[in-house]
């Protein structure tokens, strides 16, 4: 099967180039995406001399989900509405897998509801399909052994169960497990387990708290 596009919106971030890099080193096609076109460009070519690859292009958040097949959005809890807003008619019959946990890593508390995956799905429409996944996925671990994997589970929430398994496919390639973990509402409990791992990394002075899921 012909391998999907991926655009990592937002991807000058945190944990934007690090999945970028897991999926470039993969044999997938990446496109960085950010506000500003120079600064996009610019992490695609670090990206690419780290890889000693030229697989990785940057583009404009617009222009680069135009050109993906599925989008991946990175962006701060601050900045989520408004680049779901942005992104609506370029994203319209397509994946966005969105990634966002709303927390202040300065005192980090589980959000409200509803969930970041569900405002976007509101935004978005039913013609695109949202999944909520990456929330739990260290930073700093991405980074790390690139092409190797990550002892860390994600949990991948969707009400679309193909778009579902195009996520879990996608992370598995990543070098990542991923388990389905119900409808894009549960995505909240989700966005809470990122303050606790948060918590937990500043009382073990870590940087690559994960989860990990027995029993299925």
């Amino acid at each position: 099967m012909t391998k999907p596009i991926i655009a990592v919106l937002g991807g000058t971030g945190r944990e934007g180039p690090g999945l970028a890099l897991r999926w470039a080193a993969a044999g997938y096609e990446v496109i960085i995406g950010s506000r500003q076109v120079e600064k996009a460009e610019r992490v695609a070519v670090e990206l690419n001399a780290e890889l000693g690859m030229d697989t990785i292009t940057g583009l404009q958040n617009i222009a680069a989900a135009r050109a993906a097949d599925i989008s991946v959005l990175t962006v701060t809890a601050t900045a989520h509405q408004s680049a779901v807003e942005s992104l609506r008619d370029a994203l319209q019959g397509k994946i966005l897998i969105d990634a966002t946990a709303r927390i202040d890593y300065r005192d980090p508390r589980p959000p409200a509801p509803p969930a970041a995956a569900e405002v976007a799905q509101e935004i978005l429409g039913d013609g695109v399909r949202v999944v909520a996944a990456y929330q739990n996925v260290p930073a700093h671990a991405l980074r790390q052994k690139v092409g190797g994997a990550i002892y860390a589970d994600v949990l991948v929430c969707a009400d679309d169960l193909d778009a579902a398994g195009q996520v879990i496919r996608l992370t598995e390639a990543a070098g990542m497990r991923a388990c389905y973990a119900g409808a894009l509402k549960n995505a909240i409990i989700v966005e809470g387990l990122t303050a606790i791992l948060v918590s937990m990394n500043k009382y073990y002075k870590s940087k690559t708290a994960g989860i990990r899921i027995t029993g299925v």
